[in-house]
């Protein structure tokens, strides 16, 4: 005999999940280059733990893919705080990228200060932003 005080038998064994999930994974499904922004910035960690791995750049820098990380995983939980890191760190690496085209006249480095400024502005549009807890 069932009363009211009992939930339904759920026989897949896992807990619903709670509106909050539900509605940051249809934010995220509404704003997909948020997540290929999130997805780039692990990239970009990943390259320069490489880097320093083989001795291209120095050890200090294994302090950014901290930062890129934690930005990424930031804005992917659609946080304001990971949303700035995360635009700080395009908006640097651009900036970078733009300085390394100017001096050694890279096309390499003119795409990727260019990829990065398609990501800023994406970041800085109003619906993004308006979105972020």
């Amino acid at each position: 005999m069932m009363d009211g005080h009992n939930a339904p038998d759920d026989s897949s064994g896992r807990d619903p999940a709670s509106p909050a999930q539900k509605s940051l994974a249809a934010t995220l499904l509404k704003l997909p280059g948020v997540i290929a922004i999130g997805f780039y910035m692990i990239l970009m960690a990943g390259v320069t733990v490489v880097y320093v791995m083989q001795h291209h750049t120095a050890i200090l820098y294994l302090v950014f893919p901290i930062f890129f990380i934690a930005g990424a995983l930031g804005l992917l939980m659609m946080l304001r705080w990971g949303w700035a890191l995360t635009l700080a760190a395009i908006g640097l690496s651009s900036a970078t990228f733009f300085y390394r085209f100017s001096v050694e006249h890279s096309f390499a480095a003119l795409m990727q200060a260019l990829l990065n400024l398609v990501f800023f502005f994406y970041l800085v549009r109003t619906d993004v932003r308006e979105r972020l807890r």
